[in-house]
């Protein structure tokens, strides 16, 4: 006698099985092209505590401004560049809404008493170019307020390199398709949930007011002495790494490494002045900016 099929539920239940069961595989998968990437990362966070003992041993300041659109991988690679610094010597300052007291102060002024000491790393998670890019294209601040930043911060940038402190700007750059796929990941991972704000829920209806801003911002305020420097973050491991790069190059500090290539990859890392040529360009052919 031929054995007879399975009933509907123990169908169902295989099914069910084998979705997790692949899904078990896909998060392992995962787990080791992050294990492999976190590898590679060493070589790189050992030199950046080597940059952290000279900046302590010479009472030098340092700081690091990561920007970007939303979902450009800007906190993944604070974590991994501060993974195994000293954690006496550097903070990570992402500052809320500001409330009324601070809204009536210099709009410089919360920022800067979050400044590194001596001997310190501070990384900031946005910063004063929040005035550029989201209060302006949410219009959290007059046309004003926001045209007095772009005349002022140049200035302000300078006087603050001038006085020995060494600043890097990092802008993270995404296309929107990888901006729109990251968002749709924190909507369906309830690990990640949490990071998805009414903000980002806005940011691909906005994306070309973003990215005029970004234009804008990229023209007034890279200069000489304070000059932008993009990420391409669509590869975030890509990212991490030239990130790690671009800061160390920012310093001369002793006993670098022989054996490693400092030298960025230039389809990751483009320099500010060359951003805005592209992006001038792409202008100039379609009649808008896209990037």
């Amino acid at each position: 006698m031929a054995p007879s099929p399975p009933s509907a539920d123990i169908a169902a239940a295989y099914e069910e099985a084998m979705r997790e069961l692949m899904a078990l595989r896909r998060e392992r998968a995962a787990l080791d092209r992050k294990l492999r990437s976190d590898r590679r990362l060493r070589p790189w966070q050992v030199e950046l505590l080597k940059l952290q003992r000279y900046l302590e041993d010479e009472g030098l300041r340092m700081i690091v401004l990561f920007e970007g659109r939303d979902a450009a991988g800007k906190g993944g690679a604070i974590r991994r560049v501060t993974r195994y610094m000293n954690e006496k010597h550097y903070r990570v300052v992402a500052l809320g809404r500001p409330s009324e007291e601070q809204r009536s102060q210099w709009y410089f002024q919360r920022y800067v008493a979050q400044f590194p000491a001596g001997g310190e790393i501070v990384l900031f998670d946005r910063s004063w170019y929040n005035r550029a890019m989201v209060e302006r294209v949410f219009g959290f601040c007059s046309r004003k307020e926001y045209q007095d930043f772009l005349q002022g911060v140049p200035g302000f940038e300078k006087d603050l390199v001038r006085q020995g402190t060494v600043l890097v700007k990092l802008y993270f750059s995404v296309t929107k398709q990888t901006q729109a796929r990251r968002f749709e990941r924190r909507l369906t991972d309830p690990l990640r949930q949490w990071k998805l704000s009414e903000i980002d829920m806005q940011a691909q209806s906005r994306w070309d007011d973003f990215t005029d801003r970004k234009y804008e911002m990229l023209l007034r305020t890279s200069t000489r002495s304070a000059p932008w420097v993009i990420i391409r973050s669509n590869d975030k491991q890509q990212a991490r790494l030239n990130t790690m790069k671009v800061i160390l190059n920012a310093v001369d500090y002793k006993e670098r490494s022989t054996e490693l290539d400092f030298t960025p990859d230039p389809q990751i890392v483009v320099p500010g002045q060359e951003e805005i040529a592209m992006m001038q360009a792409e202008f100039r052919r379609n009649g808008r900016f896209t990037g």
